[in-house]
């Protein structure tokens, strides 16, 4: 019941995860990067520990497959499982337990690594990947963004996705995008929407965070 992207820009360093699912606040629990280090997906009766032990790992020097390697030696009820990771220098690696449900599949190429579950088509995964690596040199989340729309018309789920997120690392240590919607009928259009107003503001409010005396209008009464 979930379908998801891990990817990494090789130009700017960035980690972005996208993630859907008809199951409400998929990516609360599912979707996990820091900048510098990697980015992960957990899902699939999902444990949602899987994910940050997979950054600590890479975060020790671990490559993905490496990483992955080791999660599956130390977590309980890895046939219940499907892991995801991408490492700081692109490597990718995916897992799929044997009680995976449904059409279950999984697809990687440099940067960038797709796994789903419950799908309408085992080529879901391959479409999500083909279509981040035909984009090189758009913004990762516009990749990311577009992968997933083409991951939807490929099939996507067995049925409709009710909610989908978005979270992008870039140098600072929290995510500079963090876009979730939680509960509704066409999630990828309302996050299209959220996009498209959080980029062009996105780097105002690291700016905000770093230098506040340097930073664009707050955007409050009275203030220019």
């Amino acid at each position: 019941m979930t379908f998801s992207i891990a990817a990494r820009c090789a130009e700017t360093g960035q980690f972005a995860v996208a993630v859907a699912s008809s199951s409400p606040a998929v990516a609360a629990r599912c979707a996990y990067a820091r900048a510098g280090v990697g980015a992960a997906t957990t899902q699939n009766i999902t444990d949602p520990r899987l994910g940050p032990r997979a950054l600590a790992l890479l975060a020790e020097g671990m490559t993905a497959a490496e990483a992955c390697k080791t999660l599956q030696a130390e977590a309980t009820h890895l046939d219940y499982r499907q892991l995801t990771l991408v490492d700081d220098k692109g490597g990718t690696a995916h897992f799929s337990g044997s009680r995976s449900l449904g059409l279950h599949a999984a697809a990687s190429g440099r940067n960038v690594v797709s796994a789903g579950n419950l799908l309408a088509s085992t080529g879901v995964p391959a479409a999500i990947v083909a279509a981040f690596e035909a984009a090189p040199a758009d913004h990762l989340g516009d990749r990311v963004l577009a992968a997933m729309r083409a991951g939807l018309a490929a099939g996507g789920e067995a049925g409709p996705i009710r909610s989908i997120g978005l979270i992008l690392v870039d140098r600072v240590a929290w995510p500079v995008v963090d876009l979730r919607v939680d509960w509704h009928n066409h999630p990828l259009d309302a996050l299209d929407a959220l996009w498209a107003v959080w980029r062009p503001q996105m780097q105002d409010y690291v700016t905000r965070a770093l230098n506040p005396e340097s930073a664009p209008s707050f955007g409050v009464p009275g203030n220019e």
